[in-house]
C-alpha cells in the first residue's frame, strides 16, 4: 500500500469531522434514552404497580419521541437530500416505514402488559423486553447509516451555512416539551465541548427562561465534575450538590 492510499482515508475522516452534523445530537440522545429505557424494562418488577407504571411510563416517551424523530427527518432532513439527490435518501426513508410499525406494535404490547393480571405480567414483560432490545438494535444500524451515508449526501450537495439553516428549522419546528425531552437525554450524552457548543447557542439566541428550564432538566442527570464543566463554560451559577443519576 502506497503512502498516498495510506493517508487517504484519514484525511478524508478529518475532512468530514470539520462539516457541520445533523445528525450527532440526536443521534447520542436517542442512543442514550434507548438504552436507558431498555435496562430499565428489563429490569422492572412487573407486579408491582409503581415500577411498571413508571417504567411504562419512560417507555411511551421513548416511543413517541422515536416516531416524531421519523417524522421529523422525513419533513426536513430526507426532503433536503432528495431535493438534489433523488433516491438520496431511500434506504433510511425505507427503514423509518418499518420503524414506525414497529413502534406500533411495541405500544401494542405494552398496553396489554399494562392492563394484564399480575401473574402474566412477567412473561409479558419480558417479551417486551426482547423486542424493545430487537427494535434498539435495529436503530443503531439504522442511525450509523444516517450518519456515514446521509451526511455524505448533505455535504455533496448543502453548505454548512444551508445545513445550520435547516437544523434551525427541525429546532424552531419542536413543541417546547419535546425539545426538553430530547436536550434531557442529548446533553447529558454529550461531550463537554459540545455541552457548551449547544447550550451556549441557545443562551444567545433563545428566551431566557427556556435557557433557564433546559438547565433545569438537564442539571440533575450531569455529575458534579460535568456540571462544573458546563457550569464555567456558560458563566452561570454552578449550584453544587444537586447532581443525581439516572
Amino acid at each position: 500500500m502506497s503512502t498516498a492510499t495510506a493517508t487517504r482515508p484519514a484525511t478524508a475522516a478529518a475532512t468530514r469531522s470539520e462539516r457541520l452534523d445533523l445528525y450527532v445530537g440526536i443521534h447520542k440522545a436517542l442512543r442514550h434514552f434507548m438504552t436507558d429505557t431498555l435496562h430499565r424494562v428489563g429490569r422492572m418488577d412487573a407486579t408491582n404497580a409503581d415500577d411498571l407504571r413508571r417504567t411504562l411510563g419512560q417507555f411511551e416517551d421513548l416511543m413517541e419521541l422515536c416516531l416524531q424523530h421519523v417524522h421529523h427527518e422525513n419533513d426536513f432532513v430526507h426532503t433536503a437530500i432528495e431535493a438534489r439527490q433523488p433516491r438520496g435518501a431511500a434506504r433510511t426513508a425505507d427503514d423509518h416505514v418499518e420503524h414506525i410499525a414497529h413502534i406500533a406494535a411495541l405500544r401494542d404490547e405494552a398496553r396489554a402488559l399494562a392492563q394484564s393480571e399480575v401473574t402474566a405480567r412477567p412473561a409479558l414483560a419480558l417479551r417486551l423486553y426482547r423486542h424493545l432490545a430487537l427494535f434498539v438494535a435495529d436503530n443503531f444500524q439504522h442511525m450509523n447509516v444516517e450518519e456515514t451515508q446521509n451526511n455524505a449526501a448533505l455535504w455533496a450537495n448543502y453548505s454548512d451555512d444551508e445545513l445550520m439553516a435547516l437544523h434551525h428549522r427541525i429546532v424552531a419546528s419542536l413543541p417546547p416539551e419535546e425539545n426538553l425531552l430530547v436536550m434531557r437525554w442529548m446533553i447529558p450524552a454529550s461531550t463537554p465541548a459540545e455541552r457548551a457548543q449547544v447550550l451556549g447557542g441557545m443562551r444567545a439566541g433563545a428566551p431566557a427562561e427556556a435557557f433557564a428550564a433546559v438547565i433545569d432538566t438537564v442539571r440533575p442527570h450531569l455529575d458534579d465534575n460535568a456540571w462544573d464543566q458546563l457550569a464555567r463554560a456558560l458563566g452561570v451559577p454552578q449550584q453544587p450538590g444537586l447532581a443525581h443519576f439516572g
